[in-house]
């Protein structure tokens, strides 16, 4: 349980939070704190949620703790946290579990795992055994995970195994389809799969709602409702590999059910980053699914420190969503410019570090009157100098709820044509499930 606050408490009162900051004590030790705040505030800050997002240390430590406090309007600030690792003598409880909360194990990284069992005192390789199993399509209880009554019952007490199932599955002409999930707190969010000459790629995402704001996007017109949990962005994954198996589509691994993993879906993930490289570090052990750095893409809008830290954290294929090369239509277009100009953003794609033959792909939508004339082409062809590249010039799926329209198929190859002719491998992408509004952009999270 998250404390709360109480309703009992006068206004002067000191610990507007029930059980206080010694509520958190346990878990650390040597904290430090400052906060920022995003806007002005009053002393009579109450609670509204805490919410981690930070990377577990052995579930004994966060790197990050972020309180949105509620003063009329939300506000929120961001509390950065230096800590260190609670030291326990041996056979003493673990604070995790001493609050008696539920942990849902497919939040959990293999290490985690490991941790957490042990915590339990189980061996060690009960761990990496069970995250084999949660790992797997139509893994769906405790009673699936090949271990004894006695251990079924001692993880159902402290720990759950959440499963997702779509809600509605639509199929669209071209055969693509949109899978809509309801979470557990009833927020909707939506993942795509794409069949393409007997492959498959998934689009996943990685936020309900998103906060960038971007004008053509749909899923920035509804707002930001919340970052998705480790198990809810893998879980997307295993229900889509079940629906796959259960219409009748055979591989000889799991893994083989996809070939792609693309995180271009609802939210920007590089805003979601702790849980992102949980689910990313879930996704590629070779204990679990085992997807390869080439089989995944992270897209971003653009958030430059996240961008060298994935860079520095994990390995995998970056595409950027740039849509512009003049920094007053791309800030008219995405507010992230505004504080990440296109100097800042092109410079950390040029400090991302790229294997052999790996290129970082910019995706452009094509917006007639605004982005799309050659003199808009050749300004990009200069900024992406020097920078191993390939561009996908993306038609603009109009839905009628914005004033942008696509230009027409001629001007849209003249500026494919720019691009080619200075150098840059250079793709017109159709697009695809644009009928049951699943191309990129109009996935809105309706079910």
């Amino acid at each position: 349980m998250l404390p709360r606050r109480n309703p009992e408490a006068s206004e002067g009162s000191e610990t507007p939070i029930q059980g206080g900051l010694d509520f958190w004590a346990p878990a650390f030790a040597g904290v430090t704190t400052r906060c920022e705040a995003t806007s002005s505030f009053t002393d009579k800050l109450n609670v509204y949620l805490i919410y981690l997002s930070g990377r577990v240390k052995g579930f004994l430590g966060l790197e990050y703790l972020l309180l949105y406090f509620e003063t009329g309007q939300r506000m929120c600030y961001r509390v950065c946290m230096n800590m260190q690792p609670k030291q326990r003598t041996a056979g003493s409880p673990d604070p995790i579990l001493q609050r008696g909360e539920q942990t849902d194990l497919r939040d959990l990284t293999p290490d985690q795992l490991r941790d957490y069992v042990v915590a339990l005192g189980l061996p060690a390789k009960r761990g990496r055994q069970i995250f084999a199993k949660l790992c797997r399509p139509g893994t769906f209880g405790f009673s699936q995970l090949g271990i004894s009554r006695e251990v079924i019952t001692l993880l159902s007490s402290h720990a759950t195994m959440s499963n997702l199932a779509p809600v509605t599955v639509e199929k669209s002409a071209d055969t693509t389809e949109k899978f809509a999930f309801r979470l557990a707190d009833g927020a909707v969010i939506e993942s795509v799969l794409i069949p393409e000459d007997g492959r498959h790629t998934l689009c996943i995402s990685s936020q309900a709602g998103c906060a960038m704001g971007c004008r053509f996007c749909l899923t920035g017109g509804q707002g930001f409702v919340r970052n998705l949990r480790p198990a809810e962005i893998v879980g997307q994954v295993l229900a889509v590999m079940n629906h796959m198996v259960a219409s009748g589509i055979e591989r000889a691994t799991p893994r083989e059910l996809l070939n792609n993993l693309v995180f271009m879906g609802m939210g920007e993930p590089l805003a979601n980053y702790d849980n992102l490289l949980a689910a990313l570090t879930i996704l590629m052990d070779d204990h679990g699914l085992g997807f390869s750095e080439r089989r995944i893409t992270v897209s971003t809008c653009g958030i430059v420190p996240r961008m060298d830290d994935l860079g520095r954290d994990i390995r995998v294929n970056l595409a950027v969503s740039l849509h512009a090369a003049d920094d007053g239509v791309r800030s008219s277009l995405m507010p992230v410019n505004r504080t990440h100009n296109l100097e800042s953003l092109l410079g950390a794609c040029r400090r991302y570090p790229l294997g052999k033959k790996k290129v970082i792909l910019f995706e452009y939508i094509m917006l007639k009157g605004i982005n799309d004339s050659l003199a808009d082409a050749q300004l990009l062809a200069e900024k992406l100098q020097g920078i191993p590249s390939r561009i996908n010039l993306l038609p603009y799926n109009g839905s009628g709820e914005t004033e942008f329209a696509c230009p027409d198929e001629a001007q849209t190859l003249a500026f494919q044509k720019v691009l080619r002719e200075a150098g840059f491998n250079t793709f017109i992408r159709q697009s695809r499930g644009a009928d049951i509004s699943a191309a990129c952009g109009q996935l809105a999270g309706k079910s």
